[in-house]
């Protein structure tokens, strides 16, 4: 891997010169890849985990830099791990055997130890959760090491779903031969008004992947098991949401609800991003979301002084 000093000024004028780096490590016998963007002397470690049928690409087009969390994270000087989920990416082949949560927990941790080795994380880690990637970042904070973590964001997921939503769920519930076709139902969930993306992003082709089978249990578990883990929870937590997502409900009362299920945080703080919709990481105001979401990890930086 390639350490980068970071230069903040350079994401204004005209882009981010920063190196990202594809690697690819062994934990508990599984090989593991990431997205990397690393720094000498690091304020702390960004380990960012992708949504449903995604890859770490999710965080990184080199072709909008400006959008890259990986490189904006680079430049205001935090190492960023964007990890192919368990199931995902070199370790897809072994997704059978990763069906276990304590299993993905453990592998995510064992992973990113890996990756770090023995170069520095600064003033610790923070985790970045988006969509489906939003259950294993709310495990792992709930587990015992997750109270060594500065902090944790999540982002595109909640508890109430929005009326979008449940016409959807509803179509399919009365007619699951009717297929989910671009221009209807699950694309418009996640990539409309199209305004919100610049056109060559919208659908995701540049991170698009298959889905592991484990995820489907997952998702319907989410609603018993997400306050359970939420009140575990013992360090600060950022929660985001677009303000045009259609997949959960944004008003203040869902929102607030969210926020009232980390009892045992010290911190926790709610965004909702103007001009967004659910992909907060690939629209058209990334770099607004990232810039809001390093800023509060480094709030959290100071704070753990």
């Amino acid at each position: 891997m390639t350490a980068v000093a970071p230069d903040a000024e350079r994401m204004f004028p005209g882009g981010l010169d920063i190196e990202v780096s594809r690697v690819v490590v062994e934990a508990d016998g599984i090989p593991m890849s990431a997205l990397v963007s690393s720094v000498r002397r690091p304020r702390a470690v960004i380990l960012a985990l992708h949504g449903g049928a995604a890859m770490s690409a999710y965080f990184d087009n080199p072709e909008r830099p400006r959008s890259s969390l990986l490189r904006t994270g680079a430049a205001l000087g935090f190492t960023v791990v964007a990890l192919d989920r368990p199931g995902y990416g070199s370790s897809a082949p072994y997704a059978e055997q990763l069906n276990s949560h304590d299993r993905r927990v453990e592998l995510v941790y064992a992973a990113l130890d890996a990756v770090l080795g023995d170069a520095p994380r600064g003033a610790g880690v923070f985790l970045l959760g988006h969509s489906a990637g939003c259950p294993l970042v709310i495990r792992m904070a709930a587990q015992p090491r997750g109270t060594e973590l500065l902090g944790v964001e999540i982002a595109g997921s909640g508890m109430r779903h929005h009326d979008y939503m449940l016409g959807f769920i509803d179509e399919r519930q009365r007619d699951t031969s009717v297929p989910v076709r671009p221009g209807r139902g699950l694309y418009d969930l996640l990539w409309k008004p199209p305004n919100l993306y610049p056109p060559d992003v919208v659908g995701g082709a540049h991170f698009a992947s298959a889905t592991p089978g484990y995820e489907g249990a997952v998702g319907q578990e989410w609603f018993t098991e997400f306050p359970l883990l939420a009140a575990r929870i013992r360090v600060p937590v950022h929660y985001s949401l677009g303000d045009h997502e259609k997949v959960w409900r944004t008003d203040r009362e869902a929102m607030t609800e969210i926020g009232s299920l980390f009892t045992a945080s010290p911190r926790v703080e709610l965004l909702k991003l103007a001009g967004s919709g659910h992909n907060l990481s690939v629209g058209t105001t990334a770099t607004a979301y990232h810039l809001r979401i390093l800023s509060f990890f480094e709030e959290c930086v100071v704070a753990s002084a």
